[in-house]
């Protein structure tokens, strides 16, 4: 049986996944940075405060506005990985067009430049969110489901340490290079480490399978009781916001906590403006963030796969409120080397643990659905969110950047903390209460 096959290679897909997470990170999460890297590269060509918030947002939306519009697409698939390694490819190629075009900015000039730059960053952030439902489906299948919180934790941490690295490397490489040799370099190095990234991922072992098979190790009802097809329309992606209250709960404290991780978004430019902060600084700082992330990601996926999932988002959410409040009194450049380390472990709850906890939501062919859902539904607020932030920046300051995300992070935390609940507590509940009604 299939499911054989995927214990049997449980190991082998671990580690695959995790060196195309180590190759990825040194070049897209350190020596490309949306975070430093792509911003200073923006603000290089005299882009406005607002649309370098948007940009450091871009991956974020691109990630999650195409999940609901392949759903249905995945549901269908006997396999994800050819799937995931064809729409991925649009992550890597954008990389190779930055290099032409710090070759031929005193051809292009700046203005031809920048919009060209965005283009491109648009797609390479599209790339990730037309794989991501096949992408985080496939993981849900190959890997056991008491291990895919330390799995989403330890790739996360994997992919920042050694984004981490690349951080630091481009901090240097930018310091000593006049512009824009130092970028062309920075991206080169991207450009290739991220298709051999993707020579990994495209190793993944994973097993044909029918439809009306389920994994035996999801909870889920025999498929024999789920007959027909499933309907992946748009009335029953309705129906599931409407009826599943924990869900509508859950996508209110991401919502906020969206708003909440805004602040990272312009701690650079404030940093520079406020304090004269350089690129060697800057490239720092980034390896802080990615450290920080690494050393979080392994633990919270831990943590949520013993504990709860939703205890290691609460955390997360505090912790956001609690960085962009350093931010907000924060008397000398020192201070951000802690408020980088707190925006780097939040993050971690905000990333490899919410993947995790949302396969707790659905059963079988629903999954995709959900994920789609969750990542999707919440795309307009991570698009208005730079755009509130910047525009607060540049009308009040950036103190009230700061101020609006340490209320929504208190705000997410509460919510995080007594509206959601653990999917599976729930279905548990349910399936009692209905044994009780029965007299079973």
């Amino acid at each position: 049986m299939w499911q054989d096959e995927i214990r049997k290679n449980v190991r082998f897909n671990f580690t695959v996944n995790l060196l195309d997470a180590a190759f990825y990170g040194v070049g897209a999460l350190g020596l490309a940075s949306f975070v430093t890297v792509i911003p200073l590269f923006l603000n290089s060509l005299h882009a406005s405060t607002i649309l370098i918030g948007l940009i450091t947002s871009f991956h974020a939306i691109g990630w999650q506005i195409p999940q609901l519009f392949t759903a249905n697409r995945v549901a269908k698939l006997r396999r994800y990985k050819p799937f995931v390694v064809f729409m991925t490819f649009h992550e890597r190629w954008p990389f190779i067009g930055l290099v032409l075009i710090t070759m031929s900015l005193p051809v292009l000039g700046e203005q031809w430049a920048l919009w060209l730059t965005v283009i491109l960053v648009m797609i390479y952030a599209l790339g990730g969110g037309l794989a991501g439902t096949a992408w985080q489906s496939m993981i849900a299948k190959v890997m056991p489901k008491d291990r895919i919180g330390t799995f989403y934790g330890t790739q996360s941490g994997v992919a920042n340490l050694t984004g981490a690295a690349g951080a630091v490397a481009a901090g240097f490489i930018l310091k000593n290079m006049v512009f824009p040799n130092g970028y062309f370099v920075c991206f080169l190095i991207t450009a290739v480490t991220t298709f051999i990234s993707m020579g990994f991922l495209s190793s993944t072992r994973e097993p044909h399978h029918e439809h009306e098979v389920e994994n035996e190790m999801d909870s889920v009802e025999p498929a024999a009781e789920q007959p027909g097809p499933v309907d992946f329309g748009w009335r029953k992606m309705f129906g599931i916001v409407r009826d599943d209250v924990n869900f509508r709960w859950f996508l209110t404290a991401r919502t906020l906590a969206q708003f909440a991780s805004m602040a990272l978004a312009f701690y650079t430019l404030y940093a520079v403006k406020h304090f004269g902060m350089n690129e060697q600084t800057a490239g720092i700082l980034t390896g802080v963030l990615l450290l920080s992330k690494t050393i979080a990601g392994p633990i919270l996926g831990w943590l949520g796969d013993h504990w709860g999932h939703r205890t290691a988002l609460l955390l997360g959410a505090v912790l956001m409120s609690l960085s962009a409040g350093l931010a907000l009194t924060a008397p000398n450049i020192g201070w951000f080397y802690v408020i980088f380390a707190l925006s780097g472990l939040a993050d971690a709850s905000m990333w490899g643990v919410t993947m995790a906890f949302i396969q707790e939501f659905g059963a079988g062919r629903e999954k995709p659905l959900y994920i789609g859902l969750s990542n999707t539904l919440l795309a307009p607020f991570t698009l208005l969110a730079p755009f509130i932030g910047g525009a607060l920046a540049e009308a009040f300051g950036f103190g009230s950047t700061f101020i609006v995300s340490v209320v929504c992070g208190l705000l997410a935390a509460v919510v995080f903390r007594f509206a959601v609940r653990s999917p599976q507590i729930s279905q548990t509940l349910v399936v009692f209460s209905q044994q009780a009604a029965t007299g079973d």
